[in-house]
């Protein structure tokens, strides 16, 4: 445990959700509970506990204001977390995550510490599925890099990009094949690497993927 107090600030969707939580950490010697962490002091590690019952647009979105800019870690109380999703969260930079139905006061607080000290903390459930994924997705993205370029194993590559951003506009295979003088198989190649590796399961998810993210 950290023997210097953690700043920490919580967020859920509803009130009492939020309240049972300020609840479990109020009392803490070794925390201080904020309103937001834009009211924080600056010296302490700063940390934020944030309850989600699964990842949605509004999840990801709030997951992005309380990381994006600042020098905070986040905590994750979750009642579900589908592989995507648990890719999604790590990929933000989610420190610690606690399946709801385990948060304790004692597994809480010591997300917490975990997070203050740079640490991630997971339930050794999770650990394996991410191994298995993040394996999954390296064999992925071997594969995908026969199709010429570097792949990553997050996000999108930019001739990935450029396939999505050509079917948006309603192009067939051979058409983008022609567009960008890759062969139909490349095309192919390209589309299936990148939906295998973000799991996407089809290429209309593709693009809204793609959308949603900014990619396109």
């Amino acid at each position: 445990m950290l023997t210097t107090r953690v700043t920490v600030s919580v967020h859920a969707s509803d009130p009492l959700s939020r309240a049972g939580l300020i609840s479990h950490l109020r009392h803490q010697p070794t925390v201080d509970v904020v309103p937001d962490q834009d009211d924080a002091n600056r010296d302490a590690p700063a940390v934020a506990v944030m309850l989600a019952e699964r990842i949605d647009e509004s999840t990801t979105a709030e997951l992005r204001r309380l990381l994006r800019g600042r020098d905070q870690r986040v905590v994750l109380v979750a009642r579900e977390l589908r592989e995507p999703d648990l890719l999604a969260v790590v990929e933000y930079g989610v420190r610690a995550i606690i399946w709801r139905h385990q948060a304790t006061e004692q597994r809480l607080l010591s997300a917490v510490h975990s997070a203050a000290r740079g640490e991630g903390e997971l339930p050794p459930d999770l650990v394996c599925r991410l191994l298995n994924q993040v394996g999954r997705l390296q064999r992925a993205t071997t594969t995908g890099a026969t199709t010429g370029g570097a792949v990553p194993l997050f996000g999108m590559a930019p001739r990935e990009v450029d396939v999505l951003r050509l079917l948006a506009e309603g192009l067939d295979t051979r058409q983008i094949s022609e567009k960008l003088a890759y062969s139909e198989r490349t095309v192919k190649n390209i589309l299936h690497a990148l939906m295998t590796r973000l799991q996407l399961t089809n290429r209309a998810h593709a693009v809204a993927y793609a959308l949603r993210e900014g990619y396109i």
